[in-house]
């Protein structure tokens, strides 16, 4: 996860009606995430023969919305790349998300220090390339840290054509983070994301870890108006 402050104002005609958003310490921040989706199952309870294991990258921002007595923090997706077909055609069906199907591969591997994660995705004929080498044990984020802000937004958010928004939630335990020496982004994303939004991710990250996973339940979605 690389993570970048940023302009609060390329991120306002992102916000999906009925949130705001969110910051840390009075910064808004936009994360590169590259991970793994294993033994995925639609609906939580049928597994699509060859779509359960596959890697997914994107772009996200952070913001929060009220209901009731309950402040709501969630992420919202930007684009999001899987490398197939059908995935990204029933994202974008189940829940309005801006999936793009590209050729990907990723590489994860022991080293001296830790291990070398990367995600690799291919667009225009040229590689993009997400990576990280941990170091140290995984721990937890400690409490009011960046890390815990990042990892631990619970609910998703996202812009529907029709006005309004879909909110839908997403479970899963705290996640343990490992501190990274290297880290950083290689390649061209303003295909994908923009000039300015590519610009920043041409920058050295403000923050970057990898956290392990685990299982994780999205619900079903529900219309706001």
């Amino acid at each position: 996860m690389l993570n970048y402050f940023v302009d609060p104002n390329l991120l306002n005609w992102y916000v999906p009606h009925g949130t705001e958003l969110d910051s840390f310490q009075g910064k808004a921040y936009v994360s590169l995430v590259g991970f793994r989706f294993c033994r995925t199952k639609l609906l939580g309870r049928l597994p699509v023969p060859f779509h359960t294991d596959f890697d997914e990258v994107n772009l996200r921002f952070y913001v929060r919305r009220k209901e009731g007595n309950e402040e709501r923090r969630g992420v919202v997706f930007i684009a999001e790349v899987v490398p197939r077909r059908a995935i990204a055609t029933t994202a974008r069906v189940l829940y309005g998300e801006n999936y793009r199907c590209l050729p990907m591969r990723h590489k994860i591997e022991p080293s001296d220090f830790g291990k070398t994660v990367e995600y690799q995705w291919q667009v225009d004929g040229k590689w993009c390339k997400l990576s990280a080498q941990t170091t140290g044990l995984p721990a937890r984020p400690a409490d009011g840290s960046l890390e815990q802000f990042i990892t631990e937004h619970y609910w998703g958010y996202s812009a529907q054509r029709s006005g309004g928004c879909l909110e839908y939630h997403v479970s899963h335990v705290p996640w343990q983070v490992w501190a990274t020496t290297i880290a950083g982004f290689e390649g061209d994303a303003n295909s994908l994301y923009g000039s300015e939004l590519g610009a920043i991710l041409q920058r050295h990250p403000n923050s970057a870890f990898v956290a392990e996973g685990s299982p994780v339940t999205v619900f079903k979605g529900n219309r706001i108006q």
